[in-house]
C-alpha cells in the first residue's frame, strides 16, 4: 500500500473499534447467518459474557487493509445521532404498520367478496388467511438475503413487489387472481417483520434496545387492530375495492419515503461499500471488507436451505423455544380469530361495520398503553442487571414483563368472555380487550427479547420459527372462528381461548426461575 493511500484511508483501514461505539454487527463480528453455521465455529470471535460484544482477533487487529470503523465513526450506524436513528425506527415502523394492517383489512370485506364471486364466507377468509402465510413464509428467503445485499436493496425490493402485486388484488375479477396476489402481496410485505428487527438491533446498542425494540414490535401487532377500523368507514360508504385501493396508496406513499429516508444500516454492507469506494479512490486493490469475504465463501443457495430447515430443526430439538413459539402461535391466532368473532359480537348490540371496526380500538388502546410504560420495564432490566446478574445481562431478566402480560391477557379475556351479552352495555366487553391488548403486548415484547437474547448464535432461526408458527395459527384460526362461536355461544368460545391463555401463565415464571440450566443443555443457546 502506498505511503498516500495510507495517508487517506488511515481512518478507515486496519482501526478497531472503540468499545463504547463498537456494532454488535461489524465487518469482524459474526452475523446471524455466520454464527449459525454451527455451534463452535466462531473461531476467530470471542465474547465479553458482561458486554455481549465481539472483539477482534487479533491477527484482524493487525491487518493493515482491512476496512473496519474508525474510533467514533460517524458512518457506522451505532453512532448516528439520536434523530437520524429515530427517523429510521419510524419508517420501518410505519412499513410494518402498513402490511399487517393489509392483513386485516379484508376482514369488513367478507361480504363484497361473497357477492362479488359468489362464494361462501369461509373461502373468502382465505384471502386474510393466504395473506397472513405469506408473512410467515417470506422471511426464510428475504432473511438471508439481508445478509448479503444489506437491508436496503432487501426493503426496496420487498416493498415495491408489495405496492405493485396489490394492485391485481384492487382489480381482480375471479377468485383465483384475488387469492394469489393476496399470498403473493403477504409474502413481500414480511421483510418489515423479520429484516426491519435487524435494523433496529443494527442502530442501538443493546442497553439502549429494550424501549425501540417494543415500538418496532408493537407496530406489526397495531396494524392488524386498525385493519377492521379502516375497512368498516370504507365498505360502510362505498365499494369494497377501495378498501384495497387505499392500501395500494398507502404503500406507495411509503415506498417513497422509503426510498429517501430508509439508509442501509447493515454494518458489514456498509463495510463493504467502503472498501469498494476506498479500492476506486486509492488504486490499492488489496483493500478489503470482512464481508466482501464472507460473502465470496459462502453459497446464498445454501444459506437459504439452511434458513428453511433450521428453524424446525430447533422447534425439534428445543423444547424452551418449542413453549415459546406455540404461546406466540397461540396468541397472534387469537387476535386473528377476533377479526371473526367481533362481528359476531357486536352485531348482536346492532353495530354497523364501521362500528365494529370502532370495537378494536380497546385492544389498540391496551397496546399503546404498553408501549408508554417501556421505560418503566427498561429502568426495571437495568436494575436487574446491577443487583441480581452482577453487571452481567442475563436472557431471563427479559422476562418479567411477560410475567404480567400472562395474567392480564386471560384477565381480560374472561372479562370480555363473560360481558359479551347483550344484555351488558357494548363499552364492559371493549374495557376487557384493553387488558388483552396491554398483555400481548407485554407477552411479544418479552419473548422476542428474550429469544434474540437467549439463542443469539442462532437468533435468525429462532426468530423464524417463531414467525412461521404465529402465521400458521393465525391462518388458521379465522378459518374455524364462525364455526367456534356459533358453536358454543359466544360467551364459551372466548372463555375457552382463555383457559387455553391461563395454561401458558407458568411459562415465563418457569422459565426465569430455570432458564439458565436449561440452556446449559442446549447446544444452540448463548450461555
Amino acid at each position: 500500500m502506498s505511503e498516500t493511500a495510507r495517508a487517506s484511508t488511515s481512518s478507515h483501514v486496519g482501526s478497531t473499534s472503540h468499545p463504547t461505539a463498537s456494532p454488535k454487527k461489524s465487518a469482524t463480528s459474526p452475523t446471524a447467518s455466520q454464527l449459525e453455521q454451527g455451534p463452535g465455529n466462531e473461531k476467530s470471535v470471542t465474547r465479553d459474557n458482561s458486554s455481549s460484544k465481539p472483539v477482534q482477533a487479533d491477527s484482524e487487529q493487525r491487518d493493515p487493509n482491512l476496512v473496519t470503523w474508525a474510533d467514533n465513526d460517524l458512518e457506522n450506524p451505532f453512532n448516528w445521532t439520536r434523530p437520524r436513528k429515530i427517523m429510521l425506527l419510524s419508517v420501518v415502523t410505519a412499513c410494518a404498520f402498513c402490511v399487517t394492517n393489509a392483513s386485516s383489512i379484508i376482514s369488513n370485506v367478507y361480504q363484497g367478496i361473497q357477492d362479488e364471486f359468489h362464494i361462501s364466507r369461509t373461502v373468502a377468509i382465505l384471502g386474510l388467511s393466504l395473506f397472513v402465510i405469506g408473512l410467515g413464509v417470506g422471511p426464510m428467503l428475504l432473511g438471508p438475503l439481508s445478509e448479503f445485499y444489506g437491508r436496503r436493496p432487501v426493503y426496496l425490493m420487498s416493498y415495491t413487489a408489495f405496492t405493485l402485486l396489490g394492485l391485481p388484488v384492487s382489480f381482480a375479477n375471479n377468485l383465483p387472481v384475488f387469492l394469489i396476489f393476496r399470498f403473493l402481496t403477504g409474502f413481500c410485505g414480511s421483510a418489515f417483520l423479520s429484516v426491519a428487527g435487524g435494523s433496529v438491533s443494527d442502530i442501538f446498542a443493546a442497553k439502549d434496545m429494550f424501549v425501540p425494540m417494543a415500538i418496532y414490535t408493537n407496530g406489526p401487532f397495531l396494524g392488524p387492530v386498525f385493519g377492521p377500523l379502516l375497512s368498516g368507514f370504507i365498505n360502510q360508504h362505498t365499494n369494497w375495492r377501495w378498501t384495497f385501493w387505499l392500501i395500494n396508496i398507502w404503500s406507495a406513499v411509503m415506498l417513497v419515503i422509503l426510498v429517501f429516508f430508509g439508509p442501509e444500516t447493515y454494518a458489514p454492507a456498509l463495510l463493504a461499500a467502503r472498501a469498494k469506494r476506498l479500492r476506486r479512490e486509492t488504486g490499492n486493490q488489496d483493500l478489503y471488507a470482512d464481508h466482501e469475504r464472507v460473502v465470496a465463501e459462502k453459497s446464498l443457495a445454501r444459506t437459504i436451505l439452511t434458513s428453511t430447515t433450521r428453524p424446525f430443526e430447533l422447534l425439534v430439538r428445543e423444547v424452551m423455544l418449542l413453549l415459546l413459539c406455540l404461546w406466540s402461535a397461540l396468541l397472534l391466532g387469537i387476535l386473528y380469530l377476533f377479526f371473526v368473532a367481533f362481528p359476531i359480537v357486536f352485531e348482536e348490540h346492532g353495530f354497523n361495520l364501521q362500528e365494529i371496526g370502532l370495537s378494536f380500538l380497546g385492544i389498540g388502546i391496551g397496546m399503546i398503553t404498553a408501549v408508554l410504560t417501556m421505560p418503566f420495564w427498561a429502568r426495571h432490566y437495568t436494575r436487574l442487571v446491577q443487583n441480581k446478574g452482577n453487571g452481567v445481562a442475563e436472557p431471563e431478566f427479559r422476562l418479567p414483563v411477560a410475567m404480567v402480560g400472562a395474567v392480564l391477557l386471560p384477565v381480560g379475556m374472561f372479562w370480555f368472555a363473560f360481558t359479551t351479552y347483550r344484555s351488558i352495555h357494548w363499552i364492559v366487553p371493549i374495557i376487557g380487550t384493553v387488558l388483552f391488548g396491554i398483555g400481548i403486548s407485554y407477552i411479544y415484547t418479552s419473548v422476542f427479547t428474550y429469544t434474540t437474547h437467549a439463542y443469539r448464535p442462532v437468533a435468525a432461526s429462532a426468530m423464524a420459527a417463531n414467525s412461521f408458527c404465529r402465521s400458521s395459527w393465525a391462518a388458521a384460526f379465522p378459518l374455524f372462528g364462525k364455526a367456534l362461536y356459533d358453536g358454543l355461544t359466544p360467551p364459551g368460545a372466548s372463555a375457552l381461548l382463555a383457559g387455553l391463555n391461563v395454561l401458558m401463565i407458568p411459562v415465563p415464571f418457569v422459565f426465569y426461575r430455570y432458564g439458565k440450566k436449561i440452556r446449559a443443555k442446549s447446544r444452540y443457546t448463548h450461555f
